[in-house]
């Protein structure tokens, strides 16, 4: 896409620096202007700045108009013609300045997961055709200063007494191949007691090196007062977490270690293996829990050995939660931040299929995470009150089972 004499990147940065303004609202801007900027290229027949036989107009500065959206009233730059003029009426009409479907469709569309060949079929839907898959991909990538502004931040919201982790599996093309890669994701509880999502990185594997470097960038960045992490039972990530977090108390995954006892049962006994497996964390107390925890064991043990045998040996991980308060067990458990945005990200990825490259996922799951992060942070209702967390003593070592750092 040929350069425009607006700065798109820089004004975006300096907004950041200057504010702390509504992503989603910066998004929708960004992708406008970018979709006015190709419309405009297409009319004049040249790129701004472009020497061509072909031009057969030029552009002549901007004037603003402002545009009302439910993310905000935004000051929309329109690019002004030396000849003629221009006026983006599949955006805005006379008397009408609220926002049409080009916001819903356009402006949201690769946030929500749709490809950048879709993207264009729906811009030429709306009268659009000056507009290629490379200009789309342009737009898209002006993305990338928000995303990064993002995953950069500084955590000073701290301390993070509770943090979740976990990898979900996606599919790009690298040299000419289709490869898997895993896509890593932090969230927390701030000392506000809300749920923050504190960041998100792509790597080739899950192994010990990827798991240490991404938990090494939290603590670089202010992850601080770690008392219990939530992940799944990843051995590299065990380690990891033992070497970063030192002193931090591990839980086993609940939703993942109940996945890995039905695959030691029959499928016509799984809902009820499931059932029992779950009633140990419906405990009201730390003695019932163990209590109950034997027993499933117990029952376990003479149609479903290998699921007895894995129940029992995980009894301290899948137990861990109990020497912390118990407000905070059924939040924990039964409003785990991390497993539902896990989906909502699998719904927006799962749309797009095979991501061009690394950058296109980082892009993409990058925009959900700080979508969802605006979400949580203009929330009014508290993950964990305020009391409850007084309740953590910030000076006392983590009961078991504790990781020890990796030699």
């Amino acid at each position: 896409m040929a350069p425009t004499s607006m700065d798109v990147a820089a004004g975006l940065r300096k907004r950041l620096a200057e504010t702390d303004p509504d992503l989603l609202r910066e998004l929708i801007a960004t992708m406008v202007q970018a979709l006015m900027a190709a419309e405009v290229d297409g009319i004049c027949g040249a790129g701004y700045g472009e020497i061509s036989s072909e031009r057969v107009n030029s552009r002549n500065g901007y004037r603003l108009r402002p545009w009302d959206t439910r993310a905000g009233s935004i000051e929309l730059p329109i690019p002004k013609l030396r000849e003629g003029s221009y006026f983006p009426t599949w955006l805005l009409q006379p008397r009408r300045r609220a926002e049409r479907a080009l916001v819903a469709v356009v402006a949201e569309a690769y946030l929500l997961g749709v490809s950048t060949r879709r993207v264009e079929g729906l811009v030429e839907a709306m009268g659009i055709t000056a507009i290629s898959k490379s200009q789309v991909s342009a737009m898209a990538g002006s993305l990338d200063q928000l995303v990064s502004a993002f995953r950069d931040r500084p955590l000073d919201r701290g301390p993070y007494r509770y943090v979740w982790v976990d990898a979900l599996t996606q599919r790009c093309r690298e040299e000419g191949r289709i490869v898997n890669v895993a896509t890593a994701i932090a969230t927390g509880v701030n000392a506000e007691g809300h749920r923050e999502i504190l960041g998100g990185d792509v790597f080739t594997a899950e192994d010990g090196a990827a798991w240490t470097a991404f938990l090494r960038g939290l603590v670089a960045r202010g992850l601080t007062g770690v008392q219990l992490v939530i992940s799944d039972a990843h051995e590299g990530l065990k380690a990891a977490i033992g070497a970063i977090l030192p002193g931090a108390a591990w839980q086993r995954c609940r939703v993942h270690f109940v996945r890995n006892c039905m695959t030691r049962v029959p499928k016509s006994a799984q809902d009820l293996v499931a059932s029992l497996v779950r009633s140990i964390f419906a405990q009201p107390d730390s003695a019932s829990a163990v209590a109950q925890h034997e027993r499933v064991v117990e029952q376990l043990q003479a149609r479903f050995p290998r699921a007895a045998a894995l129940l029992a040996e995980a009894g301290p991980e899948i137990l861990a939660y109990r020497s912390f308060p118990k407000e905070h067990w059924r939040q924990i458990w039964s409003n785990n931040p991390q497993e539902r945005l896990n989906r909502e990200v699998r719904r927006r990825t799962d749309v797009v299929g095979i991501f061009p490259n690394r950058a296109a996922v980082i892009r993409l799951v990058g925009a959900v995470l700080a979508e969802y992060h605006d979400k949580w942070a203009e929330a009014t209702r508290r993950y964990l009150s305020l009391e409850s967390l007084a309740k953590l003593d910030p000076g006392r070592l983590a009961d078991p089972p504790v990781l020890a750092a990796a030699s």
